[in-house]
This record gives C-alpha cells, sequence and structure tokens, in this order.
C-alpha cells in the first residue's frame, strides 16, 4: 500500500526553493507524481479493530477522519512551518477561523488581551464578542514605545495580538521589542503576518510565539481559495489542534490545501513583483497633487521607514492613500477605475482597491475608526502583478477625470 513518506531539505537552500521543494514528498510504492495528490476522503480506513482504537488512543500514528488530519492538508502545514521558521503549523478554512482558533485556544474568560491599536474589521469584531460575551478584558494601544507596552500589561494579560503592518494603515510594530516585553512577563505574542508573508517577513525570527496568516491573501495569490494558517512551537499547535481545532471544527479542506500548496510554489516570484511595483506606484501617488498622504513603509517619508528596513526584506504590496477630496473624491475615483478591481482582500496577482471605512472597517464604530487612523477618504490598495505602467495610468486617469 502506497504512503507518503518525508525528506529533510538542506538547511541552505533558499526560499524559493523551499517554497518548491520544501515539502520533500514521494509517494513510496507510487507513480512518480510530481505533484502530491489530492486526499480527497472524509474518513480512513483501519485495518483492524485494534488499529482503529490505537489511532484515537494516540499510540499509533495514522488518518482517523479529515477534521483531525489529511495527508494533502499535513503537507500544506508542513511547508508553512519550514517557510515561517517554526517547529509545526496549522490550517483552517479561513482566516478568521486561525484568528479564532488563536485567541479561543489561549485565551479565557477573565483574561486580558492586549492588541495594537489598527486591526482587520473582523478580528476587531470577534475581540469585542470575546469580550461583551465572554468577559475577556481588551486594550488598544498604539504600541510603538516598550515603556507603554509595559504599562498597558496587567496581572492578567495573557496574549499581546499584534498586525505589522497594520490593515489598513501601515503602522508598524517592532517585534523584537515586543516580544521582549511579552517573555519578561510570561505572555504569549501573536503576530498577524498577511500582509507580508514568510517571504517577507518572519516574526518567529524575533521572539514571536505564533504566527497567523489569512492564507486566501499572497499564500494562495489567486483569488480562488479561502484559508488560514498558523505556525508556533509543537506544543502550543498541539494545544490548539486538540481543542479549538478539532472541537470549533474550522478545517481546511483537501482541495483548497493543494491551491495553496499551488501558491507557494511561486510566493517568492509574486512578492518580488508586489514589493517592486508598489513602491513605483506609492511614488507616484505621493507626488500626485490630488493625493494629499501616502501610506507605504518603502517611501522615505514613511514615519517607520527605518523599522521597516530593519525587520522586512521589503516593503509589500500594499498601499494606502487619501485624497485631498476626503471622501467625495475617494468615492468618484474609486467608481471610475478600469483596470484596477474594486474588491475587497488583498494579496492576488490582480490589483485590488478598496475604501476601508465602508467596506472592511464598516463593523468598527466611526470614533474607532479614527482612532485607528482610517478616514472616510482612506482608500486600500493591493498593487498586483500586472505591468506596473498600467496600474499607475489606471490611477491617474480616475484621479483626474
Amino acid at each position: 500500500m502506497s504512503k507518503l513518506l518525508t525528506k529533510m531539505m538542506p538547511k541552505e537552500w533558499g526560499f524559493a526553493t523551499q517554497a518548491i521543494h520544501g515539502d520533500g514528498i514521494k509517494v513510496e510504492g507510487g507513480i512518480g507524481s510530481l505533484v502530491p495528490p489530492i486526499y480527497q476522503t472524509s474518513t480512513f480506513v483501519f485495518e483492524s479493530v485494534e488499529q482503529g482504537a490505537n489511532r484515537f488512543s494516540g499510540l499509533e500514528e495514522g488518518y482517523v477522519y479529515t477534521r483531525l488530519g489529511n495527508p494533502t492538508v499535513q503537507l500544506l502545514e508542513q511547508k508553512i512551518a519550514l517557510l515561517e521558521g517554526a517547529d509545526s503549523a496549522l490550517a483552517f478554512g479561513s482566516g478568521m477561523a486561525a484568528i479564532s482558533a488563536v485567541l479561543m485556544g489561549i485565551v479565557r474568560t477573565g483574561d486580558h488581551i492586549l492588541c495594537s491599536r489598527s486591526l482587520y474589521g473582523c478580528t476587531f469584531g470577534l475581540l469585542k464578542l470575546m469580550e461583551e460575551r465572554y468577559q475577556v478584558e481588551v486594550s488598544l494601544i498604539e504600541m510603538t514605545d516598550e515603556e507603554e507596552v509595559r504599562k498597558a500589561i496587567r496581572p492578567n494579560t495573557t496574549l499581546i495580538y499584534l498586525e505589522t503592518p497594520a490593515n489598513p494603515t501601515m503602522e508598524l510594530i517592532d517585534l523584537a521589542m515586543v516580544s521582549k516585553v511579552a517573555k519578561e512577563t510570561g505572555i504569549y505574542t501573536a503576530v498577524d503576518n498577511t500582509f507580508l508573508s514568510p517571504y517577507l517577513q518572519r516574526p518567529i525570527e524575533y521572539g514571536c510565539d505564533i504566527v497567523i496568516h489569512s492564507a486566501t491573501k499572497y499564500i494562495g495569490g489567486h483569488g480562488d481559495v479561502v484559508a488560514g494558517v498558523i505556525a508556533g512551537s509543537h506544543d502550543m499547535m498541539k494545544q490548539i489542534q486538540m481543542t479549538t481545532q478539532k472541537d470549533l471544527g474550522g478545517i481546511l479542506a483537501p482541495m483548497d490545501a493543494f491551491l495553496l500548496l499551488r501558491g507557494l510554489k511561486t510566493l517568492a516570484l509574486r512578492m518580488e513583483q508586489h514589493n517592486g511595483s508598489a513602491q513605483l506606484v506609492a511614488e507616484f501617488l505621493e507626488s500626485h497633487p490630488f493625493v494629499s498622504r501616502v501610506y507605504y513603509p518603502g517611501l522615505p517619508s514613511f514615519p517607520q521607514h527605518e523599522l521597516a528596513k530593519k525587520q522586512m526584506k521589503g516593503f509589500g504590496g500594499i498601499i494606502a492613500f487619501e485624497l485631498t477630496g476626503g471622501y467625495e473624491a475617494a468615492v468618484h475615483m474609486l467608481n471610475r477605475l478600469n483596470l484596477c478591481r474594486l474588491a475587497v482582500s488583498l494579496g492576488d496577482v490582480d490589483t485590488l482597491i478598496q475604501h476601508p471605512a465602508s467596506m472592511t472597517h464598516s463593523i468598527v464604530p466611526q470614533e474607532e475608526r479614527w482612532k485607528m487612523g482610517i478616514s472616510d477618504g482612506l482608500v486600500r490598495l493591493s498593487v498586483g502583478i500586472e505591468e506596473v505602467e498600467d496600474i499607475i495610468e489606471d490611477l491617474r486617469q480616475a484621479m483626474e477625470r
């Protein structure tokens, strides 16, 4: 009977090579398939009652039921762990399923979560839900100053949760600083790394405990799958796997895992294109008279440009900007684009553009949005891999019309 085998990859291999070959998979007794098969099955057959009992009790390794583990999904998890420099990883049916599993797997009633000021709208909504229904305390702070982070920690703080770059303001947080404070006080750190992917930033290298991705974005990269992944230590991943992943059941389907494995093979190439084009688009926007402000870490004018150079390999493909005419100008511009697609999400090969205040962050009360730095005229742009001259021309004509 065929079975999956893995082999160790040379540590000196670069990121792009590991992203292609890093699963080290072959099929024993198989037919030499270059691409690992999709195990599109809900359950697995036991050879005996004793084998089934041993697998359920943990005395024997093996697959039982796809909610509890699937070979195709496991290949994805192994590769994510490799690329993030983590011991282990878990895959979920969406980015929010991944975030929910982390928060509910670590935090209990009466605990306190310290969060970065700017957060994705649905993450904010989940935190408010936990606050209202489960008596979990939540604080949102700027998190740019070490002393402010220390002051915000309470005796019941169990988790520091942050986004860097933040969605959508691109505000950065010093990962090494936050993880140092957290370790001194025995608190876990979880970082949403969606905006950069493991190609441009690896939070575990800076001492953070858990990395989270909406794999829908850059990891998938083609707008055809919804998924989430987390990575961290063996013990932490096992704890989350055996509680909130298993019992809440927000798992990833094998076919979706296959699509993500395919997306990972071109991640390095795509990120280089996203990164290079976004720099040119940001420079164009900053020079345009109709644009009042551009938020992009690659610009020397960006307040945290030096921090970006320190902890990021590149500046990413996401830009936020404000037009001089505010909300009305933003709406007119968005409605006149031809190439850029008016859609939420990000990280696709297509250039996507949206209005956070009325779309992704509409769940956040206006006062909270303003505190996050999200004005009613802010626009978020996810630069795709089209010819950058075409992206710039589309933005130019939409603004000048």
